[in-house]
């Protein structure tokens, strides 16, 4: 099994790990990034999107909403984009990609979702496959993970609150299937929040194919063993990092920190487990629309608005320090914003091509380093047998 999560700086497991109330109506608790936490009083009644309490909470009180009028207009251009949905991608994209800059109607976010990706049409040609997974036994192991895994998703959010619960179930099912139609990879502790944002939003059958969607060909060879894809999307994000804001490179360099160390769960859970919910919706919206690009941006706004400045600089003067800022655990206001986020992340400056650009370098670097490593051991091997050699041409003489 892929591990979702590295080692922290502490030498403890990366992964977070949410420790259940059992029943104690006299303890408070709440959720930081989606771990329970002894801090806060529950919130009594659910906020829109279905969440009790916690950093994914959204207070109605503090909730920016469009106003009816222009929400039904926005409703209305989707449902005309989804009667042409393929003329509208092959020739009006670019206007399918500022309508999601802009924010899907919440109305239409599991129809859209399933149309940006593709799973839609998938799901059709597919017909039965999942209900036969459904059927099939499946792995013990991985079954056994998934199980353990269940309850850590979301844990103050209605469809998760209760223990073999509908939600549970579905999640269960979703991730089970998964491992049946890619037993290669099995299962990732990151698959599990990905999957219960989009039953949150959709059916069941309907979530899986999005999932398969995503992990095919939005991050792809990220819940494989050994991170491979993870730990080469670090480096371009560090290389595009140097270019955006060399000061932060520079710190993160100069005190040893590696990309692995802090963006694995941003991008492996596609920022679900970092951000307050309005702004991973917002994210999600431009993420199956336009790639994974919308992670490096937003991933470079992170580190900007993080570490940027002399002043904050000078407050993480050990990697330890750096690191636990890297951690978000308490959110920079800008960072609760939407609109700055997504605004800042387009001004970057930083193109696709750059992004390629990046990549295509970093894959170069990477097996420049591995024809060195595999050199380096030949020529080991080879100077250990002339020295076997020679031992035993002294033993006969």
């Amino acid at each position: 099994m892929a591990m979702a999560y590295p080692p922290n700086a502490n030498g403890g497991a990366g992964s977070p790990k949410e420790n259940k109330n059992n029943g104690d109506s006299s303890k408070t608790f709440g959720v930081s990034n989606g771990e329970v936490t002894d801090s806060e009083p529950p919130v009594v009644t659910t906020d829109r999107y279905g969440f009790l309490g916690g950093n994914q909470y959204t207070d109605p009180e503090f909730e920016r909403r469009l106003p009816q009028e222009k929400l039904r207009k926005r409703e209305t251009k989707w449902l005309d984009m989804f009667v042409n949905w393929d003329k509208w991608m092959s020739k009006r994209f670019k206007k399918v990609k500022e309508r999601c800059r802009k924010g899907v109607p919440p109305s239409l976010r599991a129809r859209a979702w399933q149309h940006l990706c593709g799973s839609f049409f998938i799901m059709e040609q597919n017909k039965g496959v999942f209900e036969e997974y459904l059927r099939l036994p499946g792995d013990p192991k991985c079954i056994d993970d998934i199980n353990k895994d269940l309850d850590r998703q979301f844990p103050l959010h209605e469809m998760f609150l209760s223990k073999g619960g509908v939600g549970q179930e579905s999640l269960f099912e979703v991730l089970k299937a998964y491992t049946i139609h890619r037993p290669v990879e099995g299962y990732c502790q990151a698959q599990a929040p990905i999957a219960a944002l989009l039953l949150m939003h959709m059916p069941v059958e309907q979530a899986f194919w999005c999932l398969v969607v995503i992990c095919d060909k939005y991050i792809t060879g990220y819940y494989s063993p050994g991170l491979e894809a993870v730990q080469l999307d670090g480096d371009v994000l560090f290389g595009l990092l140097k270019k955006t804001s060399p000061s932060v490179y520079k710190h993160m360099r100069k005190q040893q920190i590696e990309p692995i160390m802090f963006m694995t769960e941003w991008f492996m859970c596609v920022y679900t487990r970092t951000l307050p919910w309005t702004v991973v919706l917002r994210l999600w919206d431009q993420f199956l629309c336009e790639g994974v690009k919308v992670l490096f941006r937003v991933g470079l706004v992170l580190l900007k608005v993080v570490l940027e400045g002399q002043d904050k600089l000078s407050q993480c003067p050990s990697f330890f320090d750096t690191l636990e800022r890297l951690r978000l655990r308490n959110l920079p206001v800008e960072l609760q914003d939407e609109d700055f986020l997504f605004r800042e992340s387009l001004r970057l400056g930083v193109t696709e091509r750059d992004m390629e650009r990046e990549h295509h370098k970093q894959i170069a670097r990477r097996k420049a380093a591995k024809e060195a490593k595999e050199k380096e051991k030949q020529l080991a091997s080879g100077q250990g047998a002339t020295g076997k050699m020679e031992s035993r041409t002294k033993r006969r003489s």
